[in-house]
């Protein structure tokens, strides 16, 4: 038995096996979708089990995820997912050429994949816009284009939450485009295109549906994503405890079962917070000590090397500052980094100088800041 027979024998097994207890566990609802021939299947990109929630909808085939090298550093584990489902291993903070060719080579031999073009899962419950280059790929790859889009995902497993808001989730696919209709498009219309469709908004369809998300823990290790107290204005003063967020300074919220803050000031929803945080960080309109702009302490430096391995730097403060970040007694200038991108909530991985690195901690520190300050450092170039 080749092993592209083995993973569809694979999946039948597991989609028969697991699909009630899932759909009860998340309470989630699909659409089968069934087209002819191999197809590139876009989602919006909401939390870490997405690719479980996208395959329930694929229940004839297995389809070929495109992953986070770091999956493939985790021993038996990654073992055990290559030989059951062989994901297509993704760099984050690298150029991602070879990703690219190892797609297009399965959809040319004609098994599907599942791609994540956001590149990293929703902060703040709004979709972010994909790689730039994907609508090129797609058109290339002469496979039919499914967009799909998950709906409530983001509420019910918040990527910054440890615990699981038990709510609804729905998915299904937006649009099916066969090969010949993207060939009369240029790669920038298909980008469009998919944008459009993948769009999702958990805020703007709370308007209208109004609907719960319940657990006795929901505002835990929300300063993950939340960095900036909107009324002292510091930085990694925010603690969260049971379903309320505070700061040293008097402010006391809690998040409500339908993802809100009460009182609803100075903000009515994570996405609004997060603009406004991150125009701060962007103008430099925050209290900070002399050219560092923020730092947390013990954290782990670790260069990754080729066939995954992993080399220990050291262990220590990170600290940003405005032209360079500094770790564990290491200095990486921001104009030196090519790449930056998160992983979960505690994984900052770049590139600098053909060499790749990754930042990590188990506890709940917010790095999305430094992604943030390389990102406003890339725009003023």
């Amino acid at each position: 038995m080749d092993k592209y027979t083995r993973h569809k024998k694979v999946w039948h097994i597991l989609y028969a096996l697991i699909h009630r207890p899932f759909a009860c566990l998340l309470n989630m609802s699909w659409e089968v979708c069934r087209v002819e021939g191999p197809c590139i299947v876009i989602p919006n990109h909401v939390t870490a089990i997405d690719p479980l929630m996208v395959a329930m909808s694929f229940p004839d085939r297995p389809l070929y995820f495109v992953a986070s090298e770091h999956l493939f550093r985790k021993g038996l584990i990654s073992a055990a997912l290559n030989w059951l489902v062989e994901p297509i291993p993704r760099k984050k903070a690298s150029s991602g050429v070879d990703t690219v060719m190892a797609v297009l080579r399965h959809l040319r031999s004609g098994r599907s994949v599942c791609l994540f073009a956001e590149g990293e899962a929703s902060w703040n419950g709004r979709s972010g816009e994909i790689f730039p280059a994907t609508g090129k790929m797609v058109r290339r790859s002469g496979a039919t284009l499914i967009t799909y889009r998950l709906e409530g995902a983001y509420l019910t497993d918040p990527r910054w939450s440890r615990f699981l808001h038990r709510g609804r989730i729905y998915g299904h696919a937006v649009g099916v485009y066969p090969p010949e209709q993207l060939k009369a498009m240029s790669g920038e219309e298909i980008d469009r295109l998919i944008n459009g469709d993948i769009r999702e908004d958990a805020w703007q369809r709370q308007e209208t549906e109004h609907r719960h998300f319940k657990n006795r823990r929901r505002a835990e290790n929300l300063e993950t994503a939340l960095f900036m107290c909107p009324q002292c204005g510091r930085i990694g003063s925010l603690r969260s405890r049971g379903c309320r967020l505070e700061c040293s300074c008097g402010l006391d919220l809690e998040y409500t079962e339908e993802g809100g803050f009460e009182p609803p000031r100075p903000f009515e929803n994570i996405a609004l917070w997060d603009d406004w945080q991150h125009e701060k960080l962007k103008t430099g309109d925050y209290p900070h000590e002399g050219e560092l702009l923020f730092s947390d302490g013990d954290m782990s430096l670790v260069e990754i090397e080729e066939g995954h391995r992993q080399r220990q730097l050291g262990r220590g403060e990170l600290r940003q500052y405005p032209r360079y970040l500094s770790c564990a007694g290491y200095d990486f200038p921001l104009d030196s980094i090519s790449d930056m991108a998160m992983v979960q909530t505690g994984v900052l991985l770049f590139s600098r100088e053909g060499k790749y690195y990754e930042i990590r901690t188990d506890k709940a520190r917010c790095l999305r800041k430094y992604l943030a300050v390389w990102k406003n450092s890339r725009q003023g170039r």
